[in-house]
C-alpha cells in the first residue's frame, strides 16, 4: 500500500493554524480533528508567525528573500 503526500493550499494552512491561534483550540485537538499531525501544525504555525503572509509561497514559488538572494547569486555568477 502506498501513501500518498497530500498538499495544501496556502489558504488551508492558515486556516488550520487560525484554529490554535485565534479561536484557543490546543494543537491536539486541532490535530485530531483535521487530520493534521501536531507536528506539522506547529510547523506551520511557526511558519506564518515568522513569514507572515509569505509563509506559504506553493510549489515552486520562492519568498521574496529566497528570490533576491537567488537573484543576486545569479548576479555573482555572471561576474566571474
Amino acid at each position: 500500500m502506498t501513501t500518498m503526500k497530500k498538499k495544501s493550499a496556502p489558504e488551508f494552512k492558515m486556516e488550520a493554524v487560525r484554529l490554535i491561534t485565534e479561536q484557543g483550540y490546543k494543537t491536539t485537538d486541532a490535530s485530531r480533528n483535521s487530520g493534521i499531525p501536531p507536528s506539522l501544525l506547529n510547523r506551520w504555525r511557526s511558519q506564518l508567525t515568522s513569514e507572515g503572509q509569505n509563509a506559504f509561497p506553493g510549489k515552486g514559488r520562492l519568498t521574496l528573500e529566497k528570490e533576491e538572494l537567488q537573484k543576486l547569486r545569479k548576479e555573482r555568477i555572471g561576474e566571474n
